[in-house]
């Protein structure tokens, strides 16, 4: 699920980085992200939802269609098919600095996006600016530090993570610009031959290969 800008994101990037993308978003994956949104959104009945880097829209589509879903991702070739994918949805080819949607969101998400975008500043005010006043900011990203971090690098073949920062370094950036909420450690790999393993923790999460971020915006 990518979001940072330039044609280096349309059909060739997912055919060599994405080719198993239904394989890499199994229910259990998507099942844990829309627990996380409907924390995010506190009991409201059509929450507002912007998620960032939709890719082919899975996230998307495993939420309630009553919600008020919206997707954004700077490839073409992404935000086509997510739109003949998930009926009742509305998708732009977009990024952070350029979501085209009037008003505020209730929940914000970005999956394995923000590594990929070179200002985190800019991804930090942009959401900010697009937030309601209570609203949350879910987020993913591999993280390179623990005893998985020597195999994430080895694994890691996408030459666009611009990022390749430690959880302590995106649980500060989380502190720093919202309120930090709760987060969890994530085990997962496609595995040949046993599809992709899906595993998020409280108690392991300081030896994870990437974390889920939940935070909320801060009062004004």
């Amino acid at each position: 699920m990518i979001a940072a800008g330039g044609t280096q994101f349309e059909r060739e990037y997912y055919e060599s980085h994405y080719r198993d993308y239904a394989r890499q978003n199994p229910p259990r994956k998507l099942k844990f992200y829309r627990r996380l949104a409907e924390r995010a959104a506190g009991g409201k009945a059509t929450p507002r939802v912007l998620d960032v880097g939709c890719a082919f829209g899975a996230f998307l589509s495993a939420l309630d269609p009553k919600w008020l879903r919206f997707g954004v991702d700077v490839s073409q070739f992404a935000t086509d098919r997510a739109a003949l994918e998930v009926p009742g949805t509305t998708f732009a080819r977009a990024d952070f600095d350029t979501i085209p949607f009037p008003g505020t969101f209730d929940i914000i998400t970005a999956f394995d996006v923000i590594e990929h975008v070179p200002s985190l500043e800019s991804v930090a005010k942009s959401v900010r600016s697009r937030l309601s006043a209570d609203g949350h900011l879910i987020f993913v990203v591999p993280v390179y530090d623990g005893v998985t971090g020597p195999i994430v690098h080895l694994l890691d073949k996408d030459e666009t993570h611009l990022h390749k920062k430690s959880r302590d370094f995106w649980l500060a950036w989380a502190k720093e610009n919202f309120q930090l909420l709760d987060w969890w450690g994530v085990y997962r790999y496609l595995v040949p031959g046993l599809g992709y393993v899906h595993l998020p923790t409280r108690a392991w999460r300081r030896f994870t290969p990437a974390v889920a971020v939940l935070a909320r915006k801060r009062p004004e």
